[in-house]
């Protein structure tokens, strides 16, 4: 009886740790033993537990970088004060996780 009670945590602790389920508009990327396996898309994922983990969490929406404010001279020799608003958006998991250090500021 002890030992069926052991298998069955066991066997729960191993489901729930390799279902993975992602948001809409969200990409994972995934490592197995410490290398890149793969990206999850939205929905119902499912891993090898303690063999692959979720290495890095991306939202793939346009996400707004404020721009500092600057003052520039016009040709007419005028001065004006530009303020700027960035739009970005992630579009390859993959190399938004390992193509730079900070793909922000990048």
């Amino acid at each position: 009886m002890e030992v069926a009670v052991v298998i069955f945590v066991i066997a729960i602790i191993f489901i729930t740790q390799s279902i993975k389920v992602v948001p809409q508009q969200h990409a994972w990327v995934v490592e197995r033993l410490g290398k890149y396996h793969g990206t999850l898309a939205p929905g119902l994922n499912f891993l090898l537990p303690f063999i692959d983990r979720v290495a890095y969490k991306h939202v793939l929406k346009e996400i707004p970088m404020d721009v500092a404010s600057q003052v520039c001279i016009t040709r007419d020799n005028t001065q004006l004060q530009v303020d700027g608003v960035l739009y970005f958006q992630v579009t390859d998991a993959m190399r938004a996780s390992y193509g730079s250090s900070n793909y922000v500021l990048a």
